[in-house]
């Protein structure tokens, strides 16, 4: 799905390894069923690799792991591993959903936005055809992330431990190293991503984690302009 930031960790995964790859771009929010039907899952990314199918990001980057070791997305040493993995366990698993939980009721207030975030996508639309779809596409997304006003305002106010919590660990070294692994994708694609919210950008800003994020992802589409997100 275009614009989304698991897909961008691992389409930026398959470039390190360089590996060789094709895109097949679903549209929002035609990719729960699509997915669920191929992969058995109906998040994306999925891949396939000779038949092999793997869905999740995680999934995908040990496997890619697997089939070119050179450079690494996961520390030799067990105890460096171990931080990686738990960093990417919270990225995939609590960070990576807070995105979904603010953009997707921001572009409710916004629609007209979803015009910038469709910029580069393998289905391109007419700019036209996308705002009239775009109040319908935003309600189907906010459903399927059980995401609402208020529960944005919530993840809102945590975002600042969160933020806490990434500039620690590229301050002890678990991300935010060369070359980049599993974790500094996972939680860098997110923060990429969440830079595109003028109300969310001040909290990022100036941020060890908002250089991680730029370095690692250094174009995304599209911008939520300030005051999309109630009470932000």
């Amino acid at each position: 799905m275009h614009g989304s930031h698991p897909c961008a960790a691992v389409a930026k995964a398959l470039e390190l390894k360089g590996l060789p790859y094709s895109v097949v771009e679903w549209p929002p929010p035609m990719h729960a069923p699509i997915q669920q039907l191929i992969f058995g899952a109906r998040t994306v990314p999925g891949l396939k690799i000779d038949g092999e199918k793997i869905s999740g990001s995680r999934a995908i980057m040990r496997r890619l792991d697997l089939l070119v070791p050179e450079p690494p997305l996961y520390p030799h040493d067990p105890a460096a591993r171990a931080a990686v993995e738990e960093a990417e366990r919270w990225g995939d698993e609590l960070f990576q959903p807070i995105a979904r939980t603010l953009i997707w009721p921001a572009m409710k207030h916004s629609p007209e936005a979803m015009v910038g975030y469709s910029e580069g996508s393998k289905l391109p639309m007419p700019a036209a055809a996308i705002r009239v779809m775009a109040p319908v596409i935003t309600r189907l997304e906010c459903a399927l992330n059980h995401t609402s006003d208020s529960a944005a305002q919530a993840d809102l106010r945590t975002l600042p431990a969160h933020l806490d919590k990434i500039d620690a660990w590229i301050a002890d070294g678990t991300i935010g190293g060369e070359p980049p692994n599993a974790a500094d994708l996972q939680i860098g694609s997110t923060i990429r991503l969440l830079l595109t919210l003028a109300d969310v950008r001040p909290l990022i800003a100036g941020r060890p984690c908002e250089a991680l994020a730029r370095r690692l992802f250094p174009d995304a589409a599209g911008e939520l302009p300030a005051g999309s997100l109630v009470a932000a």
